[in-house]
């Protein structure tokens, strides 16, 4: 009911622009010769095109769970200090990025690296759509800067691999027989105060047949990051259906999938010069402060963009 009633919205939209360029065509006519109402036109097919551009961005949404709230995961790569602290810095940008639009964000995990930045986080983003936009961010994310942790202030090279998960729906998109299940119980690493420290409230969980582990350490409360563990567990087992589905796919048409480290889908290069450029799209910015700000809406539309309708085949 929730899926028909989005795809009515979406109907009464495109009948609502349907009839805003009939009316712009009407009052065209009308406007031959007068130059007030001339750019009063001009004015109102602006408005259209505006309207027609945010309508085709949707069509990019044909996913099977492109409306879902996301859990996003980033792990630092090999370099230790440098990537921990890359890895912390996309943290701030996703961060920022759903602050920017309002979302609702949770930092269900993190493991805080040994002297500066993050081994891995993972984020809750509690927000319609939010999957179906940062899938665009699945990948290795590259780094190219003057490292502030070298003596020699030299250029390094880092990586990071950012995670993308919808969220799933508890009892629907994934059964899980508690059977299944080893869960253990540990105290909680790393700053948190006396409480989370001195207790067990930091949960592990360990789904047996899939060999996944997921744990949580957040909240004060073992039954809350109990909880939370389940929901990235449940969202894993997802990933991992939906990466079998598509690998389904690509054996029948004969595609071959390339995953690894080496194949990052963008860099930030802050030395010699500074560009972002993304991989798949070629879309690229020299304004690298603001993308580490937050501001990626360009890099997703422009992948969105590329691929409309290639979630339907």
């Amino acid at each position: 009911m929730s899926k028909l009633a989005e795809r009515k919205r979406l109907v009464q939209r495109w009948r609502e622009l349907e009839k805003q360029v009939t009316d712009v065509a009407e009052l065209a006519l009308l406007a031959e010769g007068d130059p007030a109402l001339s750019e009063e036109v001009a004015a109102e097919v602006v408005m259209v095109g505006a309207r027609l551009d945010e309508l085709e961005l949707e069509m990019a949404f044909s996913g099977e769970y492109d409306d879902r709230a996301a859990l996003l995961s980033i792990h630092a790569g090999a370099g230790g200090t440098e990537s921990q602290d890359w890895a912390e810095m996309l943290m701030r940008m996703y961060l920022r990025w759903a602050e920017r639009h309002r979302y609702d964000t949770e930092v269900l995990d993190l493991s805080p690296g040994e002297e500066a930045g993050i081994k891995s986080t993972t984020i809750a983003i509690n927000a319609d759509y939010a999957y179906g936009h940062l899938k665009s961010e699945h990948g290795v994310h590259r780094l190219v800067r003057l490292s502030p942790f070298d003596a020699d202030f030299a250029r390094h090279t880092s990586f990071a691999l950012v995670e993308i998960m919808p969220q799933a729906e508890e009892d629907v998109d994934v059964q899980i027989n508690p059977e299944d299940l080893k869960i253990d119980v540990f105290r909680s690493s790393g700053p948190g105060g006396q409480h989370m420290q001195k207790t067990s409230t930091a949960v592990r969980i360990t789904h047996i047949p899939s060999g996944l582990a997921v744990s949580c350490q957040s909240e004060r409360s073992q039954y809350q990051n109990k909880e939370y563990a389940m929901k990235i567990l449940r969202s894993r087992l997802l990933e991992q259906e939906l990466e079998r589905r598509a690998q389904e796919r690509a054996r029948i048409k004969g595609k071959r999938i390339e995953a690894g480290w080496g194949n990052q889908i963008r860099s930030y290069v802050l030395h010699p010069y500074k560009m972002v450029k993304d991989h798949r799209t070629d879309y690229q910015t020299s304004n690298t402060e603001a993308v580490l700000a937050g501001e990626i809406d360009d890099f997703v539309k422009a992948y969105l963009r590329a691929n409309i309708g290639k979630d339907l085949e």
